[in-house]
């Protein structure tokens, strides 16, 4: 499935590669087929797989990737043995092989290149008795590892196939085209780190294997290799990898994952270790000699393993080292720490790789201006919620730079720790940021209990495996490519946009985040739109659960259906909660006692759905789904899921009608008066609803001020909740704006309606985004023009954002730019009803200002009035978290707003002026008056014809 970037010495054609499963028309060189290929080598013959064959004398762990890729090939073919005098596959590599050492010598092999690089080729007679065979050839340990992995993957067997039981499809032939191809990393070190792991994997593991021990950890470190990474950092929530098995690290070197800590564990020492060894304070101004003594011993039992080293401290517990900068004494800590590095190894300190995390208020010291060795690497981080705070200024330094990201996080507003909420395409979006900005040398991405971030823990790895390939047409098709992979061609289509769509829809709000007041009950029929959006999802998840084979089931519940089953419900249980308390509050008792039951029979579902995860595989993955997510009422995780707090209407006594109005919260009263939102020809019908109040069942009449105004139902019973529709036959309104009285009458009296209707008297402009009720709102990808300028290319971000696609530049290069004349900008055709005052707001991705400046700048001007300019800045320099910050991330959005003076009403062109680049804007809204409070918006308004 990872794309992989080819050597031009060796391929100088752009080759097209077979993704998971086989190809069926093969293209490319050394692609895997099921047809035989002219001149090509052979995988599996009849149903018989090809030798593996590397020397014993090579790396152990490859060796062991030798032997999976020769298992692996097995289970592809279903089972068949190697004949003797069948086809072979030559593993090894360069320098520790002899028949790759001359094959290479006889300029018959190229010699692979490059960190981690390999060679696969089809060679001629390789060695006595084999007429032809693949060669994978490794420029180190890992480079052959990924060689032979690779051709595991594109023969059919997906790195998930232990991690979600993903099946392999039996071919009982299998070849490969002719040719040679190379590949090599472009990002050195890239990896995940286990994090926030309890209660979910800790019980896991321990049910499992027994505790944080090296059978569970060779698990992971094969997951990582296969998808081409070649880092841990390992879970730490109590848990020391050096210490709790000491066969740990020894496994890790021997498998070829390189072994970090944490951002707030230095010189290879776990956090809990201090708890377990330490001795006093956790201060370097009052215990330095017994810090240097606990840290020491970290270097001295890491020997030679292949590690990076974390340098730097913070405070006890994850927590900032002092209340100020004090960068005087962490310029100390360090250079003491790299005295100790130099006396354990016998070596200068440069030779060990070190890692410096600007991580939270460490990067004040940074900002502040305090400097590291050239040969640490710094690593930067986002702000825990997949922004990135600060990237590298242009220049070199031997050790390089990184970023530290998240999907995972415990902290505020709101840990987020229970299913994928992060996009492939905002990933995407930030680590290209992190790309152009020299930051290749570490990508590492803390992924929680690994599971159930399976889909963005793979794209992550693929682009830091090739950054500059990751472009944005191969992202907007990366999903296809993967649930191909997986599940196969028929439903890949499906499949994909069902990941796509349950990701976009948790992306808007955490499902931690989200409660009885998140989505308006009463605007925009927003509630009941969010709600039939997951209903959808999860009938078409049922639909393809239903076509897949049975043997795909176990995958597809964890890695596709259960997401988006348990997103949804626990979404509608928190909209029925708010059903229920806003009936209640209006007196609506039937239909508040009806939600509280879908409530409670929401959290049983909930229930339910952890337990058929847990019951999949014989009860595999037993515990993977026990993270609480329900009952937050702060920042920190509820100790158990609780039934949310519902509300209770009682009944008063004889025939009573309520009536509830779109637009209003309160009920209103007999005698009392209610306005409808405008309704206009580019606007949704209205609707007012009646139900009972009383005991017994109330009759219900209304009737419209006006003939053109139409009305649903004009007489019945309420019951329940009656809706009626309110809309217009638009051939017969008058020009102009009316305010038609709709008079509902009850039992108990009369209730006056006012509904606003609005017809122009002349049309809009065709094309043009028509004004309803007061906004208009328009994707920012619909731009009616979009002008670039030198360096600077306008590129839409498909699929990014919360319902459409965002729009961005391809590169982060352009900063101060000057609006006006023939500037780069987006151009929006709108048509106003009214002169005024404008509102314009453009809603953005929560960016950070990651040059550390003053902010990111955009401007916006309306026809050929001035550019007001505009400035994001969430994070100010050394502000730390705000509620802005909190604001923005908890949205997923950051709302900016500049107002404009309009002189006349009708057709109008909005212009997006570039100042920096590296904003993301996902939607333009334009008010003229106040908004109706809601969580999405106001709807996408209607293009005149």
């Amino acid at each position: 499935m990872r794309r992989s970037r080819l050597s031009v010495a060796v391929a100088a054609a752009a080759l097209v590669l077979c993704a998971g499963a086989p190809a069926v028309a093969c293209q490319g060189l050394v692609a895997v087929c099921e047809q035989a290929s002219a001149d090509g080598a052979s995988l599996i013959v009849g149903g018989r797989p090809a030798r593996v064959l590397t020397d014993p004398g090579d790396w152990p762990g490859v060796i062991r990737a030798a032997h999976d890729l020769q298992a692996d090939l097995g289970r592809v073919s279903g089972g068949g043995a190697p004949a003797e005098d069948g086809p072979v596959v030559l593993v090894g590599t360069a320098g520790r092989n002899a028949v790759i050492d001359r094959l290479i010598a006889e300029g018959r092999l190229p010699a692979p290149t490059g960190w981690d690089g390999f060679v696969q080729a089809v060679v001629e007679r390789p060695m006595d008795g084999v007429a032809r065979a693949l060669v994978i050839a490794g420029a180190d340990k890992r480079g052959t590892i990924y060689g032979a992995y690779d051709i595991s993957e594109r023969a059919g067997v997906s790195p998930w196939a232990w991690w979600a039981d993903v099946p392999v499809a039996v071919r009982r032939d299998l070849s490969l085209t002719p040719g040679r191809r190379a590949d090599a990393p472009a990002v050195r070190y890239r990896g995940v780190f286990l994090n926030d792991e309890e209660p979910a994997l800790g019980d896991w593991v321990r049910q499992t294997f027994g505790g944080f021990n090296h059978a569970f950890y060779e698990k992971v470190f094969e997951l990582i290799l296969r998808l081409k990474g070649n880092v841990l950092w390992p879970a730490m929530w109590g848990k020391a990898f050096y210490d709790d098995d000491p066969l740990n690290a020894v496994m890790a070197d021997e498998y070829g994952v390189v072994i970090g800590t944490s951002h707030h564990e230095p010189l290879a020492r776990a956090h809990v270790e201090w708890e377990r060894y330490g001795e006093g304070t956790w201060d370097w101004r009052t215990n330095r000699e017994v810090l240097s003594r606990f840290w020491r011993d970290g270097v001295r039992r890491r020997g030679t393993t292949e590690s990076l080293v974390t340098i730097g401290m913070r405070g006890d517990g994850d927590e900032a080292m002092s209340e100020d900068t004090a960068i005087p004494l962490l310029e100390d800590i360090v250079r003491s720490q790299r005295r100790i590095i130099e006396a354990v190894t016998g070596r200068p300190a440069a030779e060990t790789p070190q890692v410096w995390a600007l991580y939270k208020e460490v990067q004040d010291y940074y900002d502040q201006g305090m400097r590291v060795p050239d040969d640490v690497t710094l690593l930067f981080a986002d702000d825990n919620w997949g922004n990135i705070r600060r990237l590298p200024a242009p220049g070199d330094r031997a050790g390089g730079s990184g970023v530290y990201y998240h999907f995972d996080y415990v902290g505020g507003p709101r840990n987020y720790k229970w299913l994928n909420t992060t996009q492939n395409e905002r990933t995407w979006e930030q680590m290209r940021l992190a790309w152009q900005a020299g930051a290749d040398r570490l990508w590492v991405v803390n992924v929680g209990d690994l599971k159930p971030m399976e889909v963005p823990i793979d794209f992550f790895l693929d682009q830091a495996w090739d950054p500059q390939g990751m472009t944005v047409e191969r992202m907007a098709g990366w999903s296809r490519d993967w649930a191909r992979a997986q599940f196969g061609e028929a439903q890949a289509d499906e499949i994909a946009e069902l990941i796509d769509l349950y990701t976009r829809y948790n992306s808007r709000r955490k499902p931690e985040l989200i409660g009885p007041d998140t989505f308006s009950l009463v605007n925009h029929g927003e509630a009941d739109r969010i709600e039939a959006e997951w209903a959808e999802l999860a009938a078409r998840a049922d639909r393809v659960r239903a076509s897949l084979p049975a043997e795909y089931d176990d995958a597809f519940v964890q890695l596709v259906w259960f997401p988006i089953q348990a997103s949804g419900n626990v979404t509608a249980l928190h909209i029925e909660t708010g059903r229920n308390r806003l009936y209640a509050a209006q007196g609506r008792w039937q239909a508040a006692q009806a939600a509280a039951e879908a409530v409670r029979a929401r959290f049983a579902r909930d229930v339910e759905l952890e337990a058929i995860y847990h019951g999949l595989k014989g009860g595999k993955w037993d515990h993977m789904m026990s993270q609480t997510h329900i009952s937050y009422d702060d920042w920190q995780q509820p100790e158990r899921d609780v039934l949310p707090e519902l509300a209770t209407a009682r009944a008063e006594r004889g025939a009573r009608l309520g009536v509830a109005v779109e637009g209003r919260a309160e009920a209103v009263a007999a005698g009392a008066g209610a306005r409808l939102p405008e309704l206009s020809p580019y606007s949704a019908a209205r609707w007012i609803e009646v139900f009972d109040r009383g005991d017994r069942p109330a009759d219900f009449r209304i009737e419209a001020g006006a003939p053109w105004l139409r009305l649903s139902r004009t007489e019945g019973r309420a019951g329940e909740t009656t809706r009626i529709a309110v809309s217009a036959d638009w051939a017969a309104v008058p020009a102009g704006r009316h305010e038609v009285p709709v008079t509902v009458t009850g039992p108990d009296g009369a209730v006056v309606v006012t509904a606003v209707v609005t017809r122009p008297a002349e049309p809009p402009a065709a094309g043009r985004f028509v004004e309803s009720d007061g906004a208009v709102a328009v994707e920012a990808v619909d731009y009616t023009r979009a002008i670039g300028g030198p360096g600077v290319d306008w590129q839409a971000a498909p699929g990014l954002g919360r319902t459409g696609s965002a729009v961005t530049t391809a590169s982060s290069d352009a900063v101060g730019l000057t609006p006006g004349g023939d500037g780069p900008r987006l151009e929006y055709d709108i048509h106003l009803t009214e002169a005024g005052e404008a509102e314009v707001q453009l809603w953005l991705s929560p960016t950070l200002d990651f040059r550390g400046r003053d902010g990111l700048r955009y401007a916006v001007s309306i026809d050929d009035g001035p550019a007001q300019v505009v400035t994001l800045d969430l994070l100010a320099a050394g502000a730390g978290e705000n509620a802005d910050w909190d604001r923005a991330v908890s949205d997923n959005l950051a709302r900016t707003v500049s107002r404009h003076r309009v002189a006349t009403p009708g057709p109008h062109t909005v212009k997006v002026w570039l100042v920096d680049s590296g904003l993301v804007f996902q939607r333009l809204v334009v008010a003229t008056k106040p908004l109706p409070d809601s969580y999405m918006g106001p709807p996408n308004s209607a293009r005149a014809d």
